[in-house]
């Protein structure tokens, strides 16, 4: 891709971009902007093509998360992000805003978001559970910075995306203070106010203990927290655990310190709802 800028850095005249253009040695994909050599016009094709017709922009938000491979499946639309307002062309979004240089990057030869800049751009359009797969993503890639997250958080504090990618960031902030008897007492508490029937806490069952326990529903709250269960030995003991368990008759659920303290009134409601399917 080239664009008539370029093309007059190298000494090609407007009108001689436009005789290249008739003789089809250049193809026009947007006004100032062509294609050089070759047919086939890729989906980077088009991502660079947009990047250079929007001039100064960079690739953004769910065309910036597939170039860093945070999202399974592709936006045709370009998403771009310019400093000055653009007027919509066909092919691609263009979004308004001034991103610091420390938040541009190149990709393949595409400017780009950062990083921790696209993830806070992506919260402004992804729904929670696919912006926590997209954070997910990137600790799978080895990419996932917390710091950077919030450094990028902390110098745009009024992004509209900043809110719901804090929300997704909890489960990652370190809880030294957290521990398995704070979480056990937490959710006790919770489930008295909710007016559920207490567990068993601690019980003893074919030499397992189990953490919270129904007897009447043969029902179990496994209550984790990451720093107990973060190696791989544990995380296949637990896997057999949880066959030994269904064996006996007992159905159970796993409860995580972070989902506790963020979202406690559908944890007890979902509790309340397994009780009663196991009474039924």
């Amino acid at each position: 891709m080239v664009s008539t800028r370029q093309l007059d850095e190298l000494g090609y005249s407007p009108s001689s971009a436009a005789k290249a253009a008739r003789v089809g040695r250049l193809r026009r994909i947007y006004r100032g902007v062509y294609m050089v050599g070759h047919e086939r016009l890729t989906w980077h094709g088009r991502c660079m093509a947009a990047v250079l017709a929007c001039r100064p922009s960079i690739a953004s938000h769910l065309s910036a998360a597939w170039l860093w491979d945070l999202l399974r499946y592709r936006s045709e639309r370009i998403h771009l992000t310019a400093p000055t307002r653009r007027h919509p062309r066909a092919g691609f979004i263009a979004h308004w805003a001034v991103v610091d240089s420390a938040d541009i990057t190149v990709i393949d030869g595409i400017p780009t978001t950062s990083l921790a800049r696209t993830k806070l751009d992506l919260a402004t359009i992804l729904k929670p559970a696919s912006l926590e797969k997209a954070l997910e993503r990137s600790e799978e890639l080895g990419l996932f910075d917390l710091g950077a997250l919030d450094d990028v958080l902390g110098r745009y504090p009024g992004h509209p995306g900043a809110g719901a990618l804090r929300r997704a960031l909890e489960i990652y902030q370190p809880e030294p203070v957290v521990t398995r008897s704070s979480v056990e007492k937490r959710f006790l508490h919770l489930v008295r106010e909710a007016g559920l029937p207490e567990p068993a806490m601690n019980y003893v069952v074919s030499g397992m203990e189990l953490d919270a326990y129904w007897e009447r529903e043969r029902f179990l709250v496994e209550l984790e927290v990451f720093e107990t269960h973060g190696t791989r030995a544990a995380f296949e003991r637990d896997r057999i655990r949880d066959d030994d368990l269904l064996a006996l008759g007992i159905e159970s659920i796993r409860v995580t310190g972070p989902r506790l303290r963020r979202e406690p009134d559908e944890v007890m409601r979902r509790l309340a709802g397994h009780l009663e399917r196991r009474r039924r």
